[in-house]
């Protein structure tokens, strides 16, 4: 069954407490979206919340890197006690000696890639990365519509990870809801990030149960 981490991006900062515990009872995974306003046109949130979302999840916390210069970070989102850590394709030096930074500070490193980005550069690292994310929408912004092409690309990197035969999950972010899930996870992907159909539905937590059961 495709996991579903809805994104906190998209919770109610009023009440974090309350949309934590949402997603403890009902999701697989956190997930952290971390802007720096470089690499994306926008700023998100920094270690004050993800520390504080860190202290009452009883989920695995998976954090998305939108930044330049991931590598400085590493140890701190670490410490923070992120349990996946991805960043960038695009904003990567050399992609190897992050994921192996990642590695060596005890969580699961990933690669993400925007939607423009062609798949195929992602399969040199898939037998290095626990999990590939593929953004479905271009990343910087919650609540943007899902791009359609993104069931081809995830259906590419799904062979590609059947023919190294890797141990390499897929993540899918962007856009994501109940009228999409299902045919993603058919299309391949393993985990599904979702942030406003979650949050800014009137029962979160019947979202989460639909797409985790392919519901539309």
């Amino acid at each position: 069954m495709v996991k579903i981490a809805p994104s906190m991006l998209s919770a109610d900062f009023l009440h974090l407490g309350r949309d934590v515990e949402t997603v403890n009872a009902n999701a697989d995974l956190f997930h952290l979206d971390i802007m720096d306003g470089t690499f994306v046109p926008n700023i998100s949130y920094g270690f004050p919340v993800v520390e504080a979302v860190a202290r009452a999840a009883t989920l695995p916390m998976d954090a998305h890197l939108m930044i330049v210069h991931p590598e400085k970070y590493v140890e701190r989102f670490a410490k923070a006690g992120v349990r996946m850590l991805s960043f960038h394709y695009e904003a990567a030096g050399n992609p190897l000696d992050i994921i192996s930074l990642i590695r060596d500070n005890g969580m699961v490193p990933g690669i993400a890639v925007n939607p423009d980005v062609p798949v195929e550069v992602l399969f040199p690292y898939i037998g290095e990365c626990g999990y590939m994310v593929l953004m479905s929408v271009f990343a910087g912004f919650g609540g943007q519509k899902f791009i359609e092409t993104t069931y081809g690309r995830v259906k590419e990197l799904r062979a590609e990870i059947l023919r190294q035969g890797a141990e390499c999950t897929i993540e899918v972010d962007g856009g994501v809801s109940p009228a999409n899930s299902k045919a993603l996870e058919e299309a391949g992907a393993d985990i599904l990030v979702a942030g406003s159909a979650v949050f800014r539905a009137a029962d979160p937590a019947a979202v989460i149960r639909a797409m985790k059961s392919g519901l539309s």
